[in-house]
């Protein structure tokens, strides 16, 4: 409870009376994501199409990969929550992560889109190692931008709009990963994607090391001082108990990853053998910068809307956007209605959950007494991204196996279904079971004002 009283006193004491965060400080922490996203989505979007049509491994081999890696992270987002629970910095408790693991990161993702001169069973094992070593790093930056957000400001309206930046700015790079990859890809190799991957992803590496960089020295954190005691591990893993709000809303950002990097991971394959365009994929993806409306408004929205209803609406559009896809046949233009209406859906979908999470977190220090902001973000956030992101490429890469999928080849009937289906009906079904759970949220979030009201009578009866 001391950790809470002093949490709290420091709202009293003017550390977070600022009702508006600077410039300066928003676009410092909205570059986190962009340079998370411009690496780890172009890693998650194209490792599978690298994987088979590059580095010349089977859809089976790539699937074991994505396999063993979500194994890797059901570990290393708790030990990452953990570890930032504990640490105590002059900088603060999160933000030093930007500036350790900036240069991992990028080094990581460059060398898992190299080709090395080994066998088969050579690149498969050197595949495994550097998108392992490249997901653990990402894990901790990824973890210690959620959970600075607790940390960045007590106002709940304040870390909705502060999120909201950080979503587009996060859209910002993905939106860069997915409309350049390829042509960037083609353009360097000139017919070599070997050259063209490798120079692509070395262009955002550096830009990415950059943008972290810069997120360190413009932001702070506060109440995270040296002195404060660091809770322990088993006080981490009781700040969960009791905790369903944080547990339904795990569930529903798990579903979501599970339906977008389905769509993301096969948007290349649809668009190659089942329409025979393949330059369609850099133009979906690309269309993905629609998220930004529904990001930008989501401030409005949720004063409309409750969260939680906010997020139903999201997950639902974005799985009537998917079923449109699926009834297009090879009419380019439906397929980009029907992909603008899911992109508009998972702009609300992918962004909700990181604000609504800081709620979870004084949800658990009312719960258990125990503020857990390390932990509790970073395995509602680190580890449902690389759950769902790594089970959202290996299920296709299964059902693709399955039908018979053959890289470079003219597709059978049934792989082009298998094809089809991965990319349109999948993605609509996760999509669907995520609005289905959501509504087990709402009861939780009509208590929000009454829980941070006792959370502060606390600290007036203990100071």
């Amino acid at each position: 409870m001391a950790m809470a009283h002093k949490e709290l006193e420091a709202m009293h004491n003017g550390e977070s009376k600022q009702s508006k965060l600077s410039l300066k400080r928003i676009l410092a922490f909205a570059s986190t994501d962009t340079a998370g996203n411009l690496l780890y989505c172009t890693l998650t979007s194209y490792i599978m199409y690298f994987y088979t049509d590059v580095l010349g491994i089977s859809v089976a081999a790539a699937g074991m990969i994505l396999l063993v890696a979500r194994i890797v992270d059901a570990l290393d987002a708790p030990i990452w929550g953990i570890v930032i629970d504990h640490t105590r910095t002059r900088w603060g408790q999160s933000r030093p992560y930007w500036l350790w693991l900036s240069v991992p990161f990028g080094v990581f993702v460059f060398l898992a889109f190299l080709v090395p001169d080994l066998s088969t069973n050579g690149k498969t094992i050197y595949a495994l190692i550097t998108y392992i070593l490249a997901g653990v790093v990402y894990t901790g930056i990824s973890a210690s931008m959620s959970s600075a957000l607790p940390n960045l400001t007590y106002d709940s309206n304040e870390r909705v709009r502060l999120n909201s930046w950080r979503s587009n700015g996060g859209m910002i790079g993905y939106v860069i990963t997915a409309s350049f990859t390829l042509p960037l890809v083609a353009f360097f190799g000139r017919g070599n994607d070997e050259l063209g991957f490798s120079v692509t992803v070395g262009i955002f590496a550096v830009v990415a090391v950059l943008l972290l960089l810069f997120a360190f020295s413009g932001t702070r954190e506060i109440g995270t001082t040296q002195s404060k005691k660091s809770i322990s591990i088993r006080e981490s893993f009781r700040a969960v108990k009791g905790n369903w709000p944080w547990i339904t809303l795990v569930l529903v950002f798990i579903f979501y990853w599970l339906g977008n990097t389905a769509r993301a991971s096969t948007v290349i394959y649809y668009s190659e053998y089942n329409l025979g365009y393949k330059n369609l994929a850099a133009i979906l993806n690309g269309l993905v910068v629609v998220q930004m409306v529904s990001i930008t408004i989501l401030s409005f929205l949720v004063k409309r809307f409750i969260k939680s209803h906010t997020q139903i609406i999201g997950l639902s559009l974005a799985a009537i956007g998917q079923v449109i896809i699926g009834f297009s046949g090879s009419n380019i233009t439906l397929i980009i209605i029907g992909w603008i209406v899911a992109s508009l859906g998972t702009g609300i979908a992918v962004t909700l959950p990181f604000a609504m999470l800081s709620d979870t977190v004084d949800y658990g220090e009312w719960k258990n007494g125990i503020r857990a902001s390390g932990f509790l973000t970073a395995v509602g956030i680190s580890f449902c991204i690389k759950l769902g992101a790594g089970l959202g490429s290996f299920i296709p890469s299964l059902i693709l196996d399955a039908a018979g999928y053959v890289a470079n080849t003219t597709q059978t009937p049934q792989s082009l279904a298998a094809i089809k289906f991965c990319f349109t009906w999948l993605p609509a079904i996760f999509f669907i079971v995520g609005a289905v759970i959501m509504f087990k949220y709402i009861k939780y979030e009509k208590n929000e004002a009454k829980i941070k009201l006792e959370l502060e009578e606390r600290l007036n009866t203990n100071v």
